[in-house]
């Protein structure tokens, strides 16, 4: 958990005023080519270097992961994601592994995680469905409906 602690407190957050909009901010200097080499390095260091997987993605935007994630795949000849699944576990993989995703695309496997299996996360419903815009719904739901949570209900 202090992982997870340590994690949360190095997101460069932009917050002079009440934020309207996602508070990560663009790195300075941004070279995917850089970051790629980066967590490559840190993947197949011995014991994986956390440290330097965290100290990349927390300090980039969703756009700029996106570019470090083709960058590692032209670079490695391999999935970054799936890199990092193999790398990573417990609370680490979660987290970096949702900052892989777009704000729409955890949301939704987040709703999909929440009516999985028996019972329902009502909480995480809430939160989700309460606090987005009706665009950001929208667009939860076109997501929703075109990734793998397209299941059959029939068994």
């Amino acid at each position: 958990m202090a992982m997870v602690s340590e994690f949360l407190g190095q997101l460069s957050l932009n917050v002079a005023q009440e934020p309207l909009y996602p508070t990560v901010v663009p790195a300075r200097d941004f070279d995917p080519d850089r970051d790629a080499a980066r967590i490559e390095t840190a993947i197949k260091t011995k014991g994986v270097d956390e440290q330097t997987i965290i100290d990349v993605l927390t300090k980039r935007t969703y756009s700029q992961r996106r570019e470090i994630a083709f960058a590692y795949e032209r670079r490695a000849k391999k999935d970054m994601i799936t890199a990092l699944k193999a790398a990573l576990s417990g609370s680490l993989e979660t987290v970096i592994l949702g900052l892989m995703k777009s704000t729409s695309q955890y949301d939704a496997s987040e709703i999909r995680g929440s009516i999985k299996g028996l019972g329902t996360d009502e909480e995480t419903l809430i939160e989700i469905l309460c606090s987005r815009s009706n665009d950001e719904l929208v667009e939860i739901k076109r997501v929703y409906n075109e990734r793998e949570f397209k299941t059959s209900w029939l068994f």
